[in-house]
C-alpha cells in the first residue's frame, strides 16, 4: 500500500514540479514583468523607500494598534518566517550539486521575475480581502479566485472550485513542508550537539519541547505568531548573513572566481565526468529555477494569506513588500549560502560536485565546521533550528487560513491542536512519505493560484497604473483599494 502510494505521489510529483510547470511559474513571472513594464527595477527605490526603508518614519509599518491585523512588518516577518527556512541552506547546497554553479544564476532568474508573481499575489489578496465575523482580516488565493475570477462571465463556479482546491493543498501542504519537514530538520540539527541517548526518549524530548514551544506562539492567533516571528526572522537573518560573510571574507580569493563559475555555467555550463553540456546545461536552468521556486514561494500564493492581514490600505504598498520579501529570501540570504559553499572548498568550483560526497544540509555543514571547526556545527545547527522553527509558525498560520475557508471558521482549535500534535508525532515516526506529499500539494496549490493571477492580470496592472497616476503624476482620482464598496469607503476615509 504505502508503495503504491509512493510511485503514484512519485509521477504526480513529477509532474508537479517538472519542467513544463516550472517554466509555466516563470512565464507568469514574466508576463506580469511585461505587463508592469519591469516595475522591480524601475520602481526599486520606491519599493526599498515605502517598506524597510520607511521603517522609522511611518509607524504603521512598524506597529499596529487595531485588532484583527497586523503591521506591515509583522506581516512580512511572517511571510519571511515560512519561506525563509532549511532550503535557504540545504536546498542551495543540492542546487549547487545537482546543478551546478551555473543553477544559482538561473535561480536569480527566477527572483527577478518571482518578485512581480508574489507582488500581484499580494495586490490581489489585499483588493478582495474582507473581515470574518471577529474582525480579522481574510485574504488569500482563495478569495481572488472565488470574487476575483468568479466575478467573469461563466466563470463563478469554476473560480469557486479552484478556491477550494486552493485551500485544500494548503492545508495539507501545511502538515509536510510546514510541519513535519521543519521538525526534523531541527531534530536532527539538534542532535549534532547533545549527547547520546536512546533514540525513542531523545524524540520525544525535542518534540516535547518544540511543541510546547510552539503551542505557546500558535494558540495565540496571528498577533502572538506575527510578535514571535518579527522577532525571531531579523535576529535569525542577520545571525545568519554575519556568519556567511564571516566564511565569505576569510575565502575572499575566492569571491571573483566564484562569481565567475556563477556565470560561466549558466549557460556553458561544465558537464560532469560522463555527461553532456546540454545535459548539464537542462540541469542548470532546472535546479537553479526550482531552488528559486522552493525557496522564496514566489507564486504558490501562500503568503498572500498573510500579507493580506497587514494593516496596510493600499494593496500596491503591499505588493512593495512581497518584491522585497523575495529580494531579501532569495537575492540575499541563498547567495549568501552560495557563496559560501563555493568559496570555502568543498565542492569543485567549476562543476559543484561535492569533494566529499556530502549533500544537502551536510555539505553546509562542511563549509561552516570547515572554517570555524566545532563552533561552525553548532552555528549551522542555530541557524537551521531557527529557520525551521520559524517556518512551522508561519504555516501553522496558513494552514488556518486555509481551515477557516474551507470550513467557514469553525473548529479552528481542531486544527491548531491537531498541527501541534503531528510536532511531536513526526519527531518519532518516519514521515519521509508525508513530507513528499506534502512537497506534491505544495506544488499544486501554484496551479490555481497562478490560473487566478493570470485572469486578473489585467486588474493588478490597472490598481498599480492608479497607484502610480496618484504618487508620481499627482493625479487627482479614486484610489483602486478594494473591490468591495464598503470597505472601499472606509480605507479610503483613512488614508
Amino acid at each position: 500500500m504505502i508503495e503504491s502510494i509512493t510511485k503514484i505521489n512519485t509521477s504526480i510529483n513529477d509532474v508537479v514540479w517538472g519542467v513544463p510547470a516550472l517554466f509555466l511559474l516563470i512565464g507568469t513571472g514574466v508576463l506580469m514583468t511585461l505587463l508592469l513594464k519591469f516595475f522591480q527595477f524601475t520602481h526599486f527605490g520606491h519599493t526599498i523607500k515605502e517598506t524597510i526603508g520607511g521603517m522609522f518614519k511611518n509607524k504603521d509599518i512598524l506597529k499596529n494598534e487595531k485588532e484583527g491585523q497586523v503591521s506591515q512588518f509583522q506581516a512580512m516577518c511572517t511571510a519571511l518566517s515560512a519561506t525563509i527556512g532549511t532550503g535557504n541552506i540545504a536546498g542551495i547546497a543540492l542546487a549547487i550539486t545537482m546543478g551546478g554553479p551555473g543553477a544559482i544564476f538561473w535561480m536569480w532568474i527566477a527572483a527577478i521575475v518571482g518578485m512581480l508573481t508574489n507582488y500581484s499575489e499580494n495586490v490581489l489578496g489585499i483588493y478582495f480581502r474582507r473581515r470574518n465575523k471577529n474582525g480579522e482580516w481574510c485574504g488569500g488565493s482563495m478569495y481572488f479566485l472565488q470574487d476575483g475570477l468568479g466575478s467573469y462571465k461563466g466563470c463563478k463556479h469554476i473560480g469557486k472550485i479552484l478556491a477550494v482546491l486552493f485551500s485544500v493543498f494548503a492545508l495539507l501542504a501545511s502538515f509536510g513542508i510546514g510541519n513535519m519537514g521543519q521538525v526534523s530538520s531541527i531534530k536532527d540539527s539538534i542532535s549534532t550537539l547533545v549527547p547520546k541517548m536512546n533514540p525513542t526518549i531523545y524524540s520525544l524530548i525535542i518534540g516535547g519541547i518544540v511543541a510546547f514551544v510552539a503551542a505557546l506562539v500558535i494558540l495565540g492567533g496571528l498577533k502572538r505568531i506575527a510578535k514571535a516571528n518579527e522577532k525571531i526572522v531579523p535576529f535569525m537573518s542577520v545571525f545568519y548573513i554575519i556568519g556567511s560573510l564571516i566564511i565569505i571574507g576569510v575565502n575572499y580569493d575566492k569571491i571573483i572566481p566564484a562569481f565567475g563559475s556563477i556565470f560561466g555555467n549558466a549557460f556553458t555550463p561544465t558537464a560532469v565526468v560522463g555527461g553532456t553540456a546540454g545535459a548539464a546545461l537542462k540541469m542548470a536552468v532546472t535546479w537553479g529555477f526550482k531552488r528559486g521556486v522552493f525557496s522564496n514561494e514566489a507564486g504558490l500564493g501562500s503568503s498572500v494569506m498573510v500579507h493580506s492581514s497587514s494593516n496596510v490600505k493600499e494593496p500596491v504598498v503591499q505588493g512593495l513588500w512581497g518584491i522585497f520579501e523575495v529580494f531579501f529570501d532569495t537575492i540575499i540570504v541563498c547567495t549568501m549560502t552560495a557563496l559560501v559553499i563555493l568559496t570555502s572548498g568543498v565542492v569543485n568550483i567549476q562543476t559543484g560536485e561535492s569533494i566529499s560526497g556530502a549533500t544537502k544540509l551536510g555539505l553546509a555543514t562542511e563549509a561552516f565546521t570547515g572554517q570555524f571547526g566545532t563552533a561552525g556545527g553548532i552555528f549551522i545547527a542555530i541557524a537551521i533550528t531557527l529557520f525551521a522553527f520559524s517556518t512551522v509558525l508561519g504555516w501553522s498560520y496558513y494552514g488556518t487560513k486555509a481551515w477557516e475557508y474551507l470550513f467557514k471558521g469553525k473548529g479552528l482549535w481542531v486544527y491548531k491542536f491537531i498541527f501541534i500534535g503531528m510536532i511531536i508525532a513526526c519527531c518519532v515516526l518516519d514521515t519521509s512519505l508525508a513530507v513528499d506529499l506534502s512537497d506534491t500539494f505544495n506544488g499544486l496549490m501554484m496551479i490555481p493560484n497562478l490560473i487566478g493571477v493570470i485572469a486578473l492580470s489585467g486588474l493588478v496592472v490597472k490598481i498599480t497604473k492608479n497607484y502610480k497616476d496618484r504618487k508620481f503624476k499627482n493625479k487627482d482620482i479614486k484610489p483602486m483599494l478594494s473591490a468591495f464598496e464598503n470597505i472601499q469607503t472606509e480605507q479610503e476615509n483613512n488614508l
